[in-house]
């Protein structure tokens, strides 16, 4: 009993290990100033962590709430595995709500500020305010999320009507998650 949690504690130094490093290569070195203005994180913040997404955001074919004789595609909710540059695996995104979970247990959500279309056939980028954190780790004291650079995952073009309500797809994409903190 007494080696399992060794065991455990050990795991959870490395992987706090591995998001210190990775929060550090990447701090405070990247610049907005390609970014639509609507996504800028305020001043007085700097990049603690970059990630690299790959995910799927899953729709919902609802009822128009404005005109019960048609349908359209809902939101129904993200999963995606972010990772750093050397392709391991620091945080889990899912939703609703939108959370965001570290391996060594931190976790936080957000609410949504502002998005700015991105390429044809991809959700929009984002910037999302982030509650803070109750548990220590790579996002405690996080303020801002940042997401950019995205191929995927928009809503079907087609294929929600009135005689498909209920029906769900998911659609596959790709993007990085910035994670700011406070200077």
């Amino acid at each position: 009993m007494k080696t399992q949690y060794i065991l455990k504690a050990l795991k959870i130094t490395a992987a706090s290990a591995l998001m210190a490093i990775t929060t550090q290569s990447y701090a405070g070195t990247f610049s907005q100033d390609k970014l639509p203005s609507e996504v800028h994180v305020p001043a007085g913040n700097q990049v603690a962590m970059f990630t690299t997404a790959k995910g799927n955001i899953t729709w919902e074919c609802k009822a128009d709430t404005m005109d019960a004789e048609k349908a359209k595609w809902a939101f129904a909710g993200p999963r995606a595995i972010l990772s750093d540059n050397k392709g391991n695996h620091l945080v889990s995104y899912f939703g609703p709500p939108a959370t965001w979970e570290s391996l060594d247990g931190s976790l936080i959500t957000g609410t949504q500020l502002a998005v700015s279309p991105s390429a044809k056939g991809s959700i929009p980028m984002q910037l999302v305010k982030a509650n803070e954190s109750t548990r220590s780790g790579a996002l405690k004291d996080v303020t801002y999320v940042q997401r950019i650079n995205l191929s995927g995952g928009a809503a079907p073009a087609t294929g929600c009507n009135i005689d498909k309500v209920g029906h769900k797809v998911v659609v596959n994409y790709s993007g990085d998650y910035l994670f700011w903190k406070a200077k």
